[in-house]
């Protein structure tokens, strides 16, 4: 009996580990991908498995910098202690290690060139279960028990050995149905993590904010540098919406196209204060840009902001094209294939290119691919969800019948590729 015991002890402990839901989010890397300093970069800040503990700050450079140096400060809300350190921005970047003193809200600042921005995290801790407490406890208990079992036995003394092996044997139990029923139950939250608020809000979540769109200044003059800002309000209070989510690695996704196509821009604005999120821009022609956000809300869901702005200049406006060119700077001109050749409007199709050797994940998805309808009116986002190879491949059906314009990007060592090229949908009716 007590060899069984002894042989179900030794099964247990090698079984016995903290339950993987509790490293969802604690101990966790967090990547948030930001444009700054006419460069594109993904912020890592590496999880923390302790408090006070060092928590490592890197910026990962999708362009061409040669060591761009980004000042992070890092500020508890709490108490606003505030430590501070340098993050050199590369493909293989060199992390800033501060110390934190708690758990807990956390805005991180960023600083690059003349911008700014701050965002928002939680440093957590997984401060383990109830769980745990059982699983080890009962397994020491039985380890005691069974060498008091063991000795008791050698004294003989029978009645009482068998007593002990009877404890052992109940602890083993306990930590073996705790090790089989406890992935069930809801992992503990950990410690750092927001708190549990009852809520009234209407069933479904929270609203879509509300949002608007300008450009400072108002109307950009061709060639020079300008804002485009986007301030985000709850209807239902009047207050600014400071509660979006990392959705694919960035607070928020905006792309900026030319009315032509031929300008084209996938950017991440900084967070400049609640509510407020910017990017500074550039066009070189004069004409009619459209500009469209994806974000998401907390206990809300994904929306698409769309708005758009005129850039003044010689010659009010850009000559439509048939296709669009290649976008300035990184694009290279390609010719997908197509399957069918011709998409059909509402049907599935896939859209296959040829990528260099060397692709890297950005934003978290091998590749990205962007498709415009011509008048603007249409944005879809989809990815290719593959692992890095010579091929992107890429599956979406088109809403309606006509012409779009359509973009694909990834990344490979040292810069962010965009293709552009176009798509003609025909209707179901015309392949009848």
């Amino acid at each position: 009996m007590i060899r069984v015991l002894c042989l179900v002890a030794v099964l247990v402990l090698a079984m016995a580990s903290p339950a993987a839901a509790h490293n969802v989010t604690a101990g966790a890397d967090l990547r948030i991908a930001q444009t700054i300093a006419g460069a594109e970069v993904t912020v890592v800040i590496k999880g923390t498995s302790r408090v006070p503990g060092p928590l490592r700050i890197g910026v990962i450079a999708y362009q061409p910098v040669s060591g761009l140096p980004v000042a992070v400060e890092v500020r508890s809300v709490e108490d606003g202690r505030t430590v501070t350190g340098t993050a050199l921005a590369a493909a293989q970047p060199q992390y800033a290690q501060l110390q934190v003193e708690r758990t807990g809200p956390h805005e991180l600042k960023l600083s690059a060139g003349n911008e700014t921005a701050v965002v928002p995290f939680r440093v957590l801790v997984d401060r383990g279960s109830a769980g745990d407490f059982l699983i080890y406890g009962g397994l020491f208990l039985a380890a005691l028990l069974l060498v008091g079992g063991l000795l008791t036995g050698m004294t003989t003394r029978p009645g009482t050995a068998m007593a002990l092996a009877a404890g052992a044997a109940a602890g083993v139990t306990v930590a073996a149905m705790v090790i089989v029923f406890e992935p069930q139950l809801p992992p503990a939250a950990p410690d750092g993590a927001a708190p549990t608020v009852e809520t009234t809000a209407v069933a479904g979540g929270r609203p879509y904010a509300q949002a608007r769109v300008e450009t400072v200044p108002a109307r950009p003059a061709q060639g020079e540098e300008f804002t485009l800002r986007i301030d985000l309000v709850d209807g239902s209070t009047g207050r600014p919406v400071d509660d979006l989510v990392v959705h694919h690695e960035a607070l928020a996704h905006v792309i900026v196209t030319s009315e032509d196509g031929r300008y084209f821009r996938h950017v991440h604005p900084l967070r400049t204060a609640p509510g407020r999120m910017e990017v500074r821009l550039r066009a070189e022609r004069p004409g009619r840009y459209l500009a469209h956000a994806e974000l998401e809300r907390e206990d809300s869901g994904g929306q698409l902001v769309a708005a758009d702005f005129t850039v003044g200049g010689d010659g009010e406006s850009t000559e439509k094209t048939e296709r669009p060119t290649t976008p300035e700077p990184g694009g290279e001109a390609v010719v997908p294939t197509l399957r069918p050749a011709v998409p059909v409007a509402g049907r599935p199709a896939t859209i296959e290119l040829t990528a260099p050797a060397g692709v890297r994940p950005w934003l978290g998805m091998t590749g990205h691919l962007l498709i415009r309808s011509q008048d603007g009116d249409f944005l879809g986002h989809v990815h290719e969800m593959g692992a890095p190879g010579s091929r992107l491949r890429f599956t979406f059906s088109f809403p309606e019948p006509g012409r779009y314009l359509a973009w694909v990007q990834y990344a490979t060592g040292d810069r962010i590729v965009t293709a552009p090229f176009t798509v003609d949908v025909t209707t179901p009716e015309a392949v009848r």
